[in-house]
C-alpha cells in the first residue's frame, strides 16, 4: 500500500500513476510492497525532523525511515516540496522530474542501493535515470 500525505500548501498530481510506477520499480527489483508512506512537507517541517531525529541542522530534500524486512519494502519518505522546487530550478529541470527523482531515490534506498561512495552514487543515479525513463505519465 502506498499512501500520500500532504502537510502544507502542495498538491500531488498523478497519484495512481505514481503508485503504479513505484510498484513496477519494486517488481523490477524483485521486492514486494509493504507500507510505503510519502509525506510532502515544507522546509521548516522537514528541518525540524532533521534536527530532532538525525541531529543535523541543515535543510534537505528528503529524509527516509526504512522499515523494510527482507524483500518487503516499507518506510516513511519525507520530502520537502520547497527544497525540490529550489533544486529543480538550480538544476534547470522541471519540478515534476526532480520530484519523481527524489521519490524513486527513497524507494531505491529501501531496495538496498546506497549513495555514500562515488561508485554507489553512480549506480544510484543510473537506477534513478532508468526508472525515470520508464514513466508514462
Amino acid at each position: 500500500m502506498i499512501e500520500y500525505t500532504i502537510v502544507g500548501k502542495f498538491s500531488l498530481d498523478d497519484e495512481p500513476q505514481i503508485s503504479d510506477w513505484v510498484q513496477f520499480t519494486l517488481d523490477s527489483e524483485e521486492k514486494e510492497l509493504g507500507e510505503l508512506n510519502y509525506i510532502f512537507c515544507d522546509d521548516d517541517y522537514l528541518h525540524e525532523i532533521n534536527v530532532k531525529t538525525l541531529k543535523h541542522n541543515t535543510l534537505t530534500d528528503i529524509i527516509s525511515f526504512d522499515y523494510t524486512q527482507g524483500i518487503v519494502v516499507s518506510g516513511d519518505v519525507y520530502i520537502s516540496y520547497e527544497r525540490v522546487k529550489e533544486n529543480s530550478e538550480e538544476l534547470n529541470l522541471s519540478f515534476k522530474d526532480e520530484l519523481h527523482r527524489v521519490m524513486i531515490h527513497g524507494v531505491l534506498h529501501y531496495c538496498g542501493y546506497k549513495d555514500k561512495s562515488e561508485e554507489d552514487k553512480m549506480m544510484m543515479r543510473a537506477k534513478e535515470d532508468y526508472y525515470l525513463s520508464l514513466r508514462t505519465f
